[in-house]
């Protein structure tokens, strides 16, 4: 007599062959469709009719199948659909500094509509993250000009774009016209007569060089910077490098300057969150704004009009955007132009006229 056979039980599944895996073939296999039909509804969903794509998802999610497998995949296409965002400062500078988020919400949101995603690469200690990235291409938000972590970036060979840096040969160009809005901004300062105006700087060089020298310099200072002297050039400027874009930063660097140099009558900000911690060490060095001392920002953050700051507008978000359409493009195999956006000085209430008395008393000095 042949042994009893074992009582029916649930059909086995797809995964009880093999590794024990459920593939994309399983869940094709099991409802009844091809394996381009429940591919279409991971990857291309608006190929399918909702109803069938529910159907799709709701078998494969019963037999265990989370999707196809992302590095599988990426190695098919030889795509990962991410994009490495590389700056040499901490992680959270990107959440903290308010113009960093801006840019990089307007970037994402350019970029998402096409399937891409970004990645925070946070370089404070050297380019170890831009070796190990498994991107597609990289933005390049912040490096100094000849820094071992640009050199990183451009030796992966993939598509790059810099933004706000010195141009290099491979990698395309998206920045502002720094150094005509710092222009414009001690122009005006010297239109209302000061003579004597505190500087506070972003980083002048990278960590570890020596002097304002081309070599390991930041584009964004060493610009501003040339324009402030461009457009105040019978001013005397007392230059102040702030290690920080933070409103305490800020607020320390200003007392610094304004205890050491009296006869400063006027602050140049290179951004808005530095002049807020201008505006704040003014009002406990018992100075008024603008009678006593002017400030002028850079940026025009969306807070600045509530402070009434007199600053710099740049197109932060417009910058973001060009940014993310050059990324598609270069990722496309297009070869897209360099792109430089305007900048323009926004009066508001923190800029007057010098003080009869302090110009009086740096005539008094000379």
């Amino acid at each position: 007599m042949p042994p009893a056979r074992p009582p029916a039980g649930p059909r086995p599944g797809p995964a009880s062959a093999g590794s024990g895996r459920v593939t994309l073939k399983d869940v094709a296999r099991h409802l009844g469709v091809s394996v381009a039909t429940v591919s279409n509804a991971y990857n291309r969903p608006d190929q399918l009719s909702l109803e069938l794509r529910e159907r799709i998802l709701k078998g494969a999610h019963e037999l265990g199948y989370s999707g196809p497998d992302p590095l599988a995949r990426s190695l098919r296409r030889g795509r990962t659909g991410v994009i490495g965002v590389v700056y040499d400062a901490p992680l959270d500078y990107a959440f903290a500094d308010p113009a960093a988020a801006l840019f990089l919400g307007s970037v994402a949101h350019t970029i998402q509509e096409q399937g891409l995603n970004l990645l925070l690469l946070a370089c404070p200690h050297g380019p170890q993250p831009v070796h190990g990235a498994s991107v597609d291409g990289f933005i390049v938000y912040c490096a100094a000009q000849g820094s071992e972590l640009l050199r990183a970036v451009l030796g992966r060979q993939l598509p790059t774009v810099l933004v706000d840096q010195h141009p290099v040969g491979g990698a395309m160009l998206v920045g502002i016209e720094d150094a005509a809005g710092a222009r414009a901004a001690a122009a005006h300062l010297a239109a209302l007569g000061h003579t004597h105006i505190g500087v506070l700087c972003l980083g002048l060089n990278q960590p570890g060089s020596l002097g304002a020298t081309p070599e390991g310099s930041y584009r964004t200072t060493t610009e501003r910077l040339n324009g402030y002297r461009q457009g105040a050039p019978q001013a005397t400027l007392f230059l102040v490098e702030t290690l920080q874009n933070t409103p305490e930063e800020g607020e320390r660097r200003a007392r610094e300057v304004l205890q050491a140099q009296p006869e400063v009558t006027a602050l140049l900000c290179m951004s808005d969150v530095l002049a807020q911690g201008a505006l704040h060490a003014a009002r406990q060095l018992e100075l008024v704004v603008p009678a006593d001392l002017s400030v002028i920002g850079f940026d025009d953050l969306p807070s600045s009009a509530s402070l009434d700051l007199t600053t710099v507008w740049q197109p932060t978000s417009d910058k973001g955007e060009q940014v993310g359409q050059a990324v598609l493009a270069l990722l496309r195999g297009d070869h897209p132009a360099d792109v430089t956006l305007p900048t323009r000085l926004v009066l508001r209430g923190t800029t007057a006229p010098a003080s009869r008395s302090s110009q009086d008393q740096s005539t008094g000095d000379g």
